[in-house]
């Protein structure tokens, strides 16, 4: 099948499997056109693929090698410069197209700056959305622009979709009264365990929409991001909740945005793909 708003880009280098037959559907957004302090965003699919390169397919603590797995990458949407919304709606239309070939099939979005979840949340409509990330992203416009990537969160509250948030460690006085007057619920990094975890997102409905800020870490594995923050989450944590939530949970798509940098090898680019890898191992030890 022909994407109507993808170009072709680096892929993941393992035996890939054509859309229509896929179980996971990888596409990257370069976008970071909002971006408010270290840009470089725009280049984290390229750099997630090719950190790929570095990591063994076989997961040793799940028995499975992911380079068995029907894996699809249809490349990178082609984004419109400067134009958050614009872009967000290439990721909707394409998220859609490939929906409509293959309902089966999880979308995994690869960025790129967090603005862009908006448009998979509007294709694919789940019941809710959980995401790890220092920042509430709850503002109603930043720097004259309701699409920023910091008020991601707030474009999809207004949806009618469901909010549980983890790893926050950052926000605006504004954004917390916002989060409290609309049932959103958030737990403080230094809050975070798992069974604070299970217990917000255990009775969220389904599909449920996974998002991954990868400044939701700690500064040292993610030196690489739009926004950096101290005092984040361990990889170890964001994996043993990716490991119930597909456990419990229906999965309508997932992805891994704010990967900055301009060098191959980066940290944050390696923190992402072992991610992606575990995301998808997880769900393949499932089916």
């Amino acid at each position: 099948m022909e994407f109507l708003y993808t170009y072709d880009t680096l892929k993941l280098e393992f035996p890939l499997t054509e859309p229509e037959n896929a179980r996971f559907v990888i596409t990257g957004v370069p976008f970071d056109g909002t971006t408010s302090f270290k840009p470089g965003a725009r280049f984290g699919p390229t750099l997630i693929r090719h950190a790929t390169l570095n990591l063994e397919s076989y997961i040793l603590d799940y028995g499975i090698d992911i380079a068995e797995l029907p894996i699809a990458d249809i490349g990178d949407v082609a984004v419109v410069a400067g134009d958050p919304r614009k872009t967000a709606d290439r990721v909707r239309e394409t998220i859609e197209e490939l929906k409509r070939a293959n309902p089966d099939a999880i979308p995994v979005l690869l960025g790129g700056e967090h603005s862009q979840t908006l448009g998979a949340v509007e294709a694919l409509k789940p019941a809710s959305y959980v995401v790890f990330d220092a920042h509430l992203d709850l503002r109603d416009s930043y720097e004259d622009n309701s699409y920023n990537h910091a008020c991601v969160a707030r474009r999809i509250s207004e949806l009618g979709v469901k909010e549980a948030m983890f790893g926050i460690r950052s926000g605006t006085k504004d954004e917390v009264e916002y989060a409290e007057e609309n049932g959103i619920m958030w737990v403080h990094a230094r809050d975070y365990d798992f069974d604070a975890f299970v217990d917000l997102v255990k009775p969220l409905p389904e599909p449920v929409y996974l998002s991954v800020d990868i400044d939701a870490f700690d500064l040292p594995l993610v030196p690489s991001t739009g926004t950096p923050e101290a005092g984040g989450l361990r990889f170890w944590d964001v994996i043993e909740a990716i490991e119930w939530l597909v456990e419990n949970k229906r999965i309508a798509g997932f992805d891994i945005m704010e990967v900055a940098g301009e060098n191959l090898g980066d940290p944050t680019a390696l923190t992402a793909a072992k991610l992606l890898f575990y995301f998808m191992g997880a769900v393949g030890r499932r089916t």
